[in-house]
C-alpha cells in the first residue's frame, strides 16, 4: 500500500470529518504532500469553499506530512497554533500543499521527540485553486508520546 493511501486511511479512521469533505491524499514526493476535496462537499451560501473547510485541510496537510516523517503509531499529534490568510476564493477542487520543512528544522524536531517524547515543528501549507494560490496557512504542530 503506498504511503499516501496509508494516510488517507489514518484519516478516515482518526478524524471522520475527513470523509465526509471528501478528502483524498493526491501524492507525497518527499518534498511535499498534496491533499484534495471537492467543491461540492466543502461549498459555502456563495458558492465558493467554506473558510473551515480551507483551514481543515491545511491542518490536515500538516498532520499527515509530521505522521509521513515520524512513522510512529505511539505518537500524538496536535496543533497549537495557527493562522491563515484567505487571499481568492476557491471556485473548484480545493487543493492543499503541504512543503516538508528544512532538513535542520526537521532533525531538530525529531531529536526532541526521540530524547523527550515532545516536540514542536512549524509548517507551512497553501491552497490552491485554478492553479493559483487561494489562502497561506501557517501552523505549529506538537507531537507528544
Amino acid at each position: 500500500m503506498s504511503i499516501a493511501l496509508r494516510i488517507q486511511e489514518l484519516f478516515y479512521n482518526v478524524m471522520p470529518i475527513t470523509r465526509a469533505m471528501g478528502v483524498v491524499v493526491e501524492s507525497y514526493d518527499g518534498a511535499r504532500l498534496v491533499l484534495t476535496a471537492p467543491l461540492a462537499a466543502n461549498i459555502n451560501h456563495l458558492g465558493t469553499a467554506f473558510g473551515g473547510s480551507i483551514n481543515t485541510l491545511a491542518v490536515l496537510s500538516g498532520y499527515g506530512l509530521l505522521w509521513i516523517e515520524l512513522q510512529d503509531a505511539e505518537c500524538h499529534l496536535v496543533i497549537r497554533e495557527s493562522a491563515i490568510s484567505y487571499e481568492r476564493p476557491v471556485r473548484g477542487e480545493l487543493r492543499a500543499v503541504c512543503v516538508r520543512p528544512e532538513a535542520e528544522a526537521l532533525t531538530a524536531f525529531r531529536e526532541k521527540f526521540q530524547e523527550k517524547g515532545k516536540a514542536r515543528i512549524a509548517l507551512d501549507a497553501t491552497i490552491e485553486s485554478e492553479g493559483r494560490v487561494a489562502a497561506r496557512f501557517r501552523g505549529t504542530f506538537v507531537a507528544m508520546r
